[in-house]
């Protein structure tokens, strides 16, 4: 009995020793975020983000650790992982939902959809969550200079989705869905009027109206064309729920 507990002391010693050894060896915060700037500078986006992770687990109350999530963010933007980094961006807003940097999170957030945005034949979905993360910035903080820089995107946008809305409406048109194009030609005279495609829609409009009653189908509810006279008026769109 009496050996038997010697050997456990000693085992216990051993792996004291171990772990010792194992934290002599592990860098410390000042270190990490040190090599994750040089390879974040060197280009190396796979290296800083794992020196970033490791300062964040294995200091979490380290003053650089609240910069380390957001350089981690910016690490998987510049590789185009865009996925990654607005869970990154999203992470940093809802731990840090006052810093002064949220402004400049939520425009990259808009940029990782803006980045994505394809030619009008293809899914608007990434138009759509890039708007509105653009107009949440310029709502909440209207006088930030990222709030500023949104807006041309918000124009780009919307402009991409008037264009997706009158090609999708002519699609429909060239198939003889006439009601299904008006309504595509109706959205985009109340939605984007100011897009430099109102005229072309309302003749559209007027084209299907002309379709459906020939085909003695009655437009009775369909709404009268807006007065071109309103056409700087916008009025709210829902694109439905945008998950992420």
């Amino acid at each position: 009995m009496k050996r038997l507990n010697i050997i456990c002391v000693v085992l216990l010693l051993v792996l004291a020793g171990c772990s010792w050894s194992k934290n002599e060896s592990e860098p410390t915060a000042d270190e990490l975020i040190a090599e994750g700037q040089m390879y974040f500078a060197e280009e190396q986006f796979e290296r800083a983000i794992k020196s970033y992770k490791k300062l964040k687990d294995w200091y979490p109350f380290s003053v650089h650790a609240k910069g380390a999530g957001l350089k981690i963010a910016d690490a998987y933007y510049l590789m185009e992982s865009y996925d990654e980094a607005i869970i990154a961006y999203n992470d940093y807003e809802r731990m840090h939902p006052t810093d002064e940097k949220i402004p400049y999170v939520i425009y990259q957030v808009g940029l990782c959809d803006f980045d994505r945005i394809e030619t009008i034949d293809r899914d608007a979905t990434a138009t759509q969550n890039a708007l509105l993360t653009f107009q949440r910035l310029t709502e909440r903080f209207p006088d930030s200079d990222y709030a500023m820089q949104a807006k041309p995107h918000i124009d780009t946008c919307r402009q991409n989705l008037a264009e997706k809305e009158m090609d999708i409406g002519q699609f429909y048109f060239k198939s003889e869905k006439y009601k299904a194009a008006l309504s595509r030609f109706s959205g985009v005279v109340i939605h984007y009027p100011d897009m430099g495609v109102y005229q072309q829609a309302v003749d559209q409009m007027v084209q299907c109206k002309a379709m459906i009653s020939g085909d003695h189908e009655t437009d009775e509810n369909v709404a009268l064309l807006p007065d071109a006279g309103d056409s700087d008026k916008e009025a709210p769109f829902d694109y439905g729920p945008v998950s992420r």
